[in-house]
């Protein structure tokens, strides 16, 4: 892990492409393109079934909402700050102006931890969010989806919750995304996120010339991202020869089976013990031999500190912000060719976008429908960026961030200064 905070590495990747766009707009309205709109910090007070008052830090960011309604995930971790939150709302504008959609960035947190609470416990503490955060949450304003720690039928809840608190049978338009299919979720959204990294991937062997059959690959984190991204990528014909999650890792030079570790870790919560595979320490997983390597846990584990052992022709960040600003810089001048966090993971909220479409207008898409318009406006911004870091001389990273900056500063231009 790297000293530095996930806000640290989000403010230096900003400054970057800030370097890049002076001259093209207004310093102040660059400036303040890089300031969350609005930060704020709620208490929970949630009885739970112990019958005892329990209180909860939560926080709400809006980042930015020139593009359209926040959007961004809820963070259910016990050691999630809000600075963290604040990171993560700066990565969701970057990566929705990114990807094309009209959403601008937001993000939520629970200090909590998810795993130490009964099912019913969680759904009170889900409630008692959505009870508190009533007022930032709307279909214009910020529209939260799952993260780390929270899943699709904690969205259930938060609709349930809220439709609960106006006396009606359900929302009017979509207060949030990533719900179960019944309740006017989309089929696909689940693996949307690890799908986008699949074809980010395949994209990128391609522009290298090189082949995915029997490529090597090492996946850190095998939480929804990284299993979906995992099982996908082994289908094309890739040899997943390591995987770690926050206990342990695994490795087995002749490949190991995804889908029966997704069953394993389906049925006791973790990866370790399963029997296709030896143990390896989980800290060692990033600097592993392999030819692609997905970090898909959290953020700032590739550091300067490990940077340089690490022997991947292609890193796909599969989390977000898992790369801090220095790694970057070894692993470029190394000939790394690296997909960005905003565009390799954006697959989940392109999907979460066309959820919110659906929902407004009252129509169902099937999955293959949602499936063949990920592809193609996955593959249509990685050649974005490509062609824009061929261009401009940049890396993929830089040409993203110059992008997706360029894309919120025209916005705000677009829309004038006067009230």
């Amino acid at each position: 892990m790297s000293n530095e905070s996930m806000l640290d590495t989000a403010r230096k990747n900003f400054e970057n492409a800030a370097k890049m766009l002076r001259g093209a707009f207004d310093p102040e309205l660059i400036k303040r393109v890089g300031t969350p709109k609005e930060r704020s910090e709620i208490t929970l007070s949630t009885q739970l079934s112990d019958g005892k008052i329990h209180l909860f830090k939560s926080f709400v960011v809006q980042h930015s909402d020139a593009l359209g309604p926040c959007k961004g995930g809820i963070r259910m971790l016990p050691s999630v700050t809000l600075d963290d939150v604040s990171a993560l709302a700066m990565e969701m504008t970057w990566k929705c102006a990114l990807i094309g959609v009209p959403f601008g960035g937001g993000k939520s947190g629970i200090v909590a931890d998810a795993e130490a609470y009964a099912p019913d416990d969680k759904q009170r503490i889900m409630r008692s969010y959505a009870r508190n955060a009533l007022r930032h949450i709307h279909p214009l304003v910020y529209v939260p989806a799952p993260d780390m720690g929270t899943n699709e039928k904690d969205m259930g809840y938060i609709k349930d919750a809220i439709a609960f608190s106006m006396g009606v049978a359900a929302t009017q338009g979509c207060y949030v995304t990533g719900k179960p299919v019944i309740m006017g979720g989309i089929p696909g959204r689940r693996e949307a996120t690890g799908r986008g990294v699949e074809i980010s991937v395949l994209e990128a062997m391609k522009t290298l010339g090189r082949d995915i059959k029997g490529a090597r690959v090492v996946v850190q984190g095998f939480g929804n991202v990284g299993s979906i991204a995992a099982i996908l990528l082994q289908k094309r014909g890739a040899k997943i020869v390591g995987i770690s999650d926050v206990d342990s890792g695994l490795w087995n030079d002749n490949g190991l089976d995804t889908e029966a570790i997704a069953r394993h870790a389906a049925k006791t919560g973790r990866i370790k013990g399963f029997k296709g595979g030896k143990a390896l320490d989980r800290d060692k997983i990033l600097t592993q031999p392999c030819d692609i390597l997905v970090p898909a846990a959290t953020g700032n584990q590739i550091t300067e500190k490990n940077a340089s052992k690490i022997k991947a022709a292609v890193i796909a960040e599969g989390a977000n912000g898992p790369t801090t600003p220095v790694a970057d810089e070894i692993l470029e001048k190394r000939g790394a060719f690296i997909i960005p966090d905003i565009l390799c993971n954006a697959g989940g909220v392109f999907v979460s976008y066309l959820e919110y479409t659906q929902e407004t207008q009252a129509k169902q898409m099937t999955e293959e429908e949602v499936k063949t318009r990920l592809e193609q406006r996955m593959r249509d911004r990685f050649q974005r960026v490509h062609d824009t870091a061929r261009t401009r001389k940049l890396c993929m990273r830089k040409a993203a961030m110059y992008m997706a900056v360029h894309s919120v500063c025209s916005a705000h231009v677009a829309r004038g200064f006067l009230p």
